[in-house]
């Protein structure tokens, strides 16, 4: 169906984009910085990381993983399909680097939900249970996404590290019942930036006993106090207070954050822009320790809105395709490639995906292409983890609109993430009205991945 003109609530303009979020210690949000997992609450351990590259708004799949070259024009667009380096597994010419690594990746071509808005399709997909229907406003989950149930569930891989981070945030992430303990910390600065600098976590030992004490942290940390005040942290800082001192005086963390130790080749490999440098600063986090790092993707120089929302209505989807596609390419292809040379493949996963995908079949609006909100064929792409790479799971039909092989539920995957993290599926909490809830409502592993 053809959208109106005015803005889907997930097309962001840049105004809105740099609105989001307080900015503190350099991006670093101390309240945030507080919300982390209390020793006494994790129940095993596990070397198991993820790095998440989260392409907001949702990649069209008939544009990267899932092109139909054989369907009608009004289907297939402007874009066609290179060989990789596994037989059958063809992506888009827009992604070489890609294709030339396809025995280390994999692809789901099948994955499908009925949730219609960003919203409650990112609580469909990072939950599996369905979102609400109204969209926008300030969106609070009603169950816990899977990063949060690990951050909670698995002890840490590493101590003086967070545990979970995004870059620069996770729209719409929660831990709903489990506590707001289990959310991640949030990095809004630019690593790319010429004036980027780590965050400044580091102390003098002499100082380091004084960060027990509340009201020394208020005084140190005078400019947060709002931000402190209004995300309710100070309600809960004694209960955090050792683990964000243990942050706060870790030589790791710092060393974590500083690109500046990073060759300048690799750099300039992951690319010297906002997308590139945080999936670089990822890689390090979870090499240092930290257990998931997601990595916000909308951000491209050269692009009119910070969204893979590809409406016909805001702009033309094959001309933002084209800024786009390389930039994936780019930036996957270099995670890729670090993760197999720096020995984490078997235990670190790399997943690129979205919240939807957008109709196969095109629209247009006053002559411009683009296409629709679409959530009933999707693709998803995985690397790492140990997993069986060199393959593509499910397919779909001719004109790409729905599963026609091995369809797959978001419940699926996370039932999947959850084996291969060593969370058992029958795991469950207490809601806020005190009932017991499983972390799924079903769903079962992907055999062919484990």
């Amino acid at each position: 169906m053809l959208l109106p003109a005015a803005r889907c609530p997930g097309t962001f303009s840049r105004r809105s984009f740099l609105r989001t979020g307080a900015s503190v210690l350099g991006g670093l949000s101390l309240a945030n910085l507080l919300r982390l997992e209390a020793l006494a609450n994790t129940l095993r351990t596990s070397p198991k990381s993820v790095i998440v590259l989260w392409l907001w708004g949702g990649a069209s799949h008939m544009e990267t993983f899932d092109l139909k070259p054989d369907a009608p024009s009004e289907y297939r667009g402007d874009f066609s399909p290179i060989r990789t380096n596994v037989p059958g597994l063809d992506i888009c010419e827009y992604l070489p680097r890609l294709a030339r690594l396809g025995d280390k990746f994999a692809l789901i071509r099948s994955l499908h939900h009925n949730s219609p808005g960003h919203v409650n399709s990112t609580h469909t997909i990072l939950s599996g249970y369905p979102g609400a229907l109204v969209e926008g406003g300030d969106f609070k989950p009603h169950h816990p996404f899977i990063w949060s149930v690990a951050t909670k569930m698995l002890d840490e891989r590493a101590a003086g590290l967070p545990p979970y981070v995004t870059l620069p945030y996770m729209r719409y992430q929660g831990a709903a019942y489990l506590g707001r303990q289990y959310e991640p910390l949030q990095l809004s600065a630019d690593p790319s930036a010429a004036n980027f600098q780590p965050p400044d976590i580091s102390l003098a030992v002499a100082e380091r006993p004084r960060f027990g004490e509340r009201m020394n942290l208020l005084q140190r940390f005078d400019s947060v106090r709002r931000d402190m005040d209004q995300s309710g942290t100070m309600d809960a800082m004694d209960g955090f207070n050792r683990r964000a001192a243990d942050i706060l005086t870790s030589s790791a963390a710092r060393d974590a954050f500083d690109l500046g130790r990073e060759d300048a080749r690799t750099r300039d490999r992951y690319g010297r822009h906002p997308v590139g440098q945080r999936c670089l600063l990822a890689r390090r986090l979870i090499e240092a320790g930290t257990r998931i790092a997601s990595i916000d993707f909308p951000c491209v120089p050269g692009q009119k809105a910070f969204s893979w929302d590809d409406h016909a209505s805001v702009w033309n989807i094959f001309e933002q395709m084209r800024i786009r596609l390389p930039m994936l390419d780019q930036v996957v292809s270099a995670l890729i490639e670090d993760l197999h040379a720096r020995g984490l493949a078997n235990d670190t996963l790399l997943i690129v995906t979205g919240e939807m995908s957008h109709t196969p079949r095109i629209n247009y609006y006053n002559g411009q292409p683009g296409r629709e909100h679409w959530a009933q064929s999707m693709s998803l792409l995985l690397s790492g983890g140990g997993m069986r790479m060199g393959q593509a799971i499910g397919a779909t039909n001719s004109k790409g609109e729905e599963p026609r092989v091995r369809p797959i539920t978001p419940t699926d995957f996370q039932a999947t993430l959850y084996r291969w993290f060593g969370i058992p599926l029958d795991t469950r909490f207490t809601d806020h009205a005190g009932r017991p809830v499983h972390i799924l409502p079903d769903g079962r592993p992907i055999e062919e991945l484990l």
